[in-house]
């Protein structure tokens, strides 16, 4: 069940993927913090997705995809309660900035160069002065052969 901060966010939202990233968001709080874990940055995303849609929320299916055919089914207790304990075995580094900067970067490089460049624009912009300062002093760095 979705947080109510995270339902109001949704709904101050204007599009249907900004909508979508509030669920997204709070499921990665929930890996961070260790509500539960997942095996991947891609995981704890899907998860998100789904709670969206459940939500209502007009997510399109992935390109090349039908979208599943959803029936006014109620959940299997056994088989929530399975994935749940799934979940809590997982760990917690798929939510790692790297992890998401990782899987952010390859849904890009799919898409295409333009949104890899769309997407380390906005990467530096949201960045900071710090982080990219950071990122420099490691570049410098690197160039001189990792000697410090």
């Amino acid at each position: 069940m979705p947080e109510r901060k995270t339902v109001r966010r949704a709904q101050k939202s204007k599009t249907p993927s900004t909508r979508a990233g509030a669920y997204v968001h709070e499921e990665i709080e929930h890996v961070r913090k260790g509500k539960h874990g997942a095996r991947s940055a891609k995981q704890a995303i899907a998860i998100g997705l789904s709670k969206a849609r459940r939500a209502g929320v007009k997510v399109p299916a992935r390109p090349g995809k039908k979208a599943p055919k959803t029936s006014a089914r109620k959940a299997n207790p056994v088989r929530s309660r399975a994935t749940r304990k799934a979940l809590k075995r997982e760990g917690t580094a798929a939510a790692s900035h790297r992890a998401l900067s990782r899987q952010a970067e390859g849904s890009a490089r799919r898409r295409g160069t333009a949104n890899l460049r769309r997407a380390a624009a906005k990467a530096v912009r949201t960045k900071g002065a710090k982080g990219r300062h950071d990122a420099a002093v490691k570049a410098a760095k690197t160039r001189a052969g990792g000697a410090s």
